[in-house]
């Protein structure tokens, strides 16, 4: 029992010096290309002008953070995401709109460059897909993995309770899909893992 004592308040030592925080966040998702920053911006004046269709999602999630020595910290998050992209084949002049809904669980490893109102970050994320197989005119999507995985890096502020945060995500592995028409024969490849540019709030609980 004293043993069990022991243990448990080294546990708690070790949980309360750590300055374990808990927030929840939400974050708009804009898919694009290169992580320049005119890049970044011309995803977000398309999206704008396009008033968000076709091209903007979201997610939302938990986030942990714990304070690391000389000035790191440790970041795992869980998100719900969904966002869509869409291509048109010339050939049969079908129109994909591809739906993206997906579990996703950064562990990042950031450092802060201004105390806590400024970090920077970066780390691996892991995705599993919940999309089901989707159909288009004589076409049926074929999923061939669920699981893939990518990478993060970006910054955030926070102010008081209120977090300002902004990353890109690109892939380590490709997402590779296809549609199969079920008449022809014919198959259409696509990568379901496109590179994202994200923007968002969050609230340390």
């Amino acid at each position: 029992m004293k043993k069990a004592l022991s243990i448990a308040l080294i546990g708690f030592s070790v949980w309360a010096s750590a300055q374990i925080s808990l927030a929840g966040k939400a974050n708009l998702i804009f898919p694009t290309g290169s992580p320049s920053w005119s890049n970044s911006i011309n995803t977000i004046n398309s999206a704008i002008e396009q008033k968000g269709k076709n091209n903007v999602g979201f997610n939302v999630g938990l986030s942990l953070k714990a304070n690391l020595p000389a000035a790191f910290f440790l970041m795992p998050e869980l998100y719900y995401t969904s966002f869509k992209s869409d291509f048109t084949d010339a050939s049969s002049n079908t129109t994909f709109d591809i739906k993206n809904n997906r579990i996703d669980l950064p562990v990042l490893i950031g450092h802060k460059v201004l105390g806590d109102f400024l970090g920077v970050y970066v780390g691996p994320v892991a995705s599993y897909n919940l999309s089901k197989e989707d159909t288009f005119n004589d076409f049926k999507e074929n999923a061939r993995d669920n699981f893939t995985v990518g990478y993060q890096f970006g910054a955030q502020m926070e102010i008081k309770k209120f977090l300002l945060n902004a990353r890109y995500e690109g892939a380590f592995s490709k997402d590779s899909r296809s549609f199969i028409n079920r008449v022809t024969g014919e198959s259409i490849m696509y990568d379901n893992r496109p590179n994202l540019f994200m923007v968002g709030v969050g609230y340390k609980f």
